[in-house]
């Protein structure tokens, strides 16, 4: 079992029972998935290549090609053609990568000292960030010359909160960079 699955299930669990006090226990919230996308401008298919790569790398599932829906003709992109990539991570592999990124990736990063609550505040059930440099992956880092291109990182974390606050204590007891 994860370290981080372990210390929700023993410790968060029971916290959040003594400071919201829930009726019933399939109201506790927690984070449901962690969605991980690679958007690109143009459809080089070199591109998409190591990006797929580096997703698979970053969090050990296979990557899912993002086609586009409606053509683009500024962007040059017809309907259909591939735009991006993504990965869903769920239970164990979600967790793994919580891990990873509060252990490995956030104390790398200078100049970061969390984030701000205005962002978190507009859709309460989900915190987005970027990572504009994905080679604070110790499994990129080590391969600089095929991943020195890629674009940004999009991290989404999805969960059943209710509340604003639930939200903030879910991500303050995981130990997440808030800024307050």
């Amino acid at each position: 079992m994860n370290f981080y699955n372990n210390y929700y299930q023993n410790i968060v669990k029971y916290d959040l029972l003594n400071k919201f006090h829930y009726t019933n226990v399939n109201q506790l919230p927690k984070f449901e998935k962690i969605v991980l996308n690679f958007g690109s401008k143009k459809t080089e298919l070199k591109l998409l290549g190591s990006t797929l790569m580096a997703l698979e790398l970053i969090t050990s599932q296979k990557g899912k090609t993002t086609n586009s829906s409606i053509p683009n003709i500024s962007l040059k992109i017809k309907k259909g053609n591939p735009v991006g990539c993504k990965v869903t991570l769920r239970r164990t592999s979600m967790y793994s990568f919580l891990t990873k990124l509060n252990n490995e990736v956030f104390p790398k990063i200078k100049e970061f000292d969390g984030f701000r609550l205005a962002k978190l505040s507009s859709d309460f059930k989900t915190v987005s960030f970027k990572l504009t440099n994905c080679l604070f992956f110790p499994e990129l880092e080590s391969h600089y010359q095929y991943f020195n291109k890629l674009p940004s990182l999009d991290i989404t974390i999805v969960s059943n909160v209710t509340k604003s606050q639930e939200l903030y204590f879910l991500l303050k007891s995981f130990k997440f960079p808030i800024k307050e």
